[in-house]
């Protein structure tokens, strides 16, 4: 029996430049500044690659190996919580295509093969967004969000 899957897909337009933007996704010490996370790879074909928290709770937060790299304009990744990395039909898939446009860059993540109705997809769909528009502020004005705020409830 295949599992149902469903795919998210998020698009934003930064005034940077294709470089800028990949190096905000690989480069540890800047994801740290948006995300408050750490992606930390070589960055090669099927090397590994984990998203590390940097406050050192609960540090690796996701797992997944390298699928495609074209700096600086596209990096295709595995991805899934540690605790189900033995499961190969546990993981999705994230691709970053970074275009230049005008005097802008377009980003497009696309975060697909998810379970459909799983606690994955629905976790991503609140989190991209805020990650992105986090990257988005810090390369515009020298400053990200705090992506772990919470809602203010009326």
């Amino acid at each position: 029996m295949t599992k149902e899957t469903t795919s998210f897909v998020y698009v934003t337009y930064i005034l940077s430049t294709p470089e800028k933007v990949f190096e905000a996704i690989t480069r540890p010490d800047v994801a740290r500044r948006y995300w408050g996370h750490e992606n930390v790879s070589d960055w090669k074909v099927g090397s590994k690659w984990e998203h590390v928290r940097a406050d050192d709770q609960r540090p690796v937060q996701i797992v997944g190996k390298v699928v495609e790299v074209s700096p600086p304009t596209r990096l295709v990744i595995t991805w899934a919580s540690p605790s189900q990395a033995s499961d190969p039909a546990s993981y999705s898939r994230v691709t970053f295509e970074i275009e230049e446009y005008e005097n802008m860059v377009r980003l497009t993540v696309t975060h697909d093969e998810l379970e459909a109705g799983g606690s994955m997809a629905k976790g991503i769909s609140k989190g991209w967004p805020v990650v992105l528009s986090s990257l988005k502020s810090l390369l515009e004005t020298g400053r990200g969000l705090d992506v772990f705020a919470k809602p203010k409830t009326a």
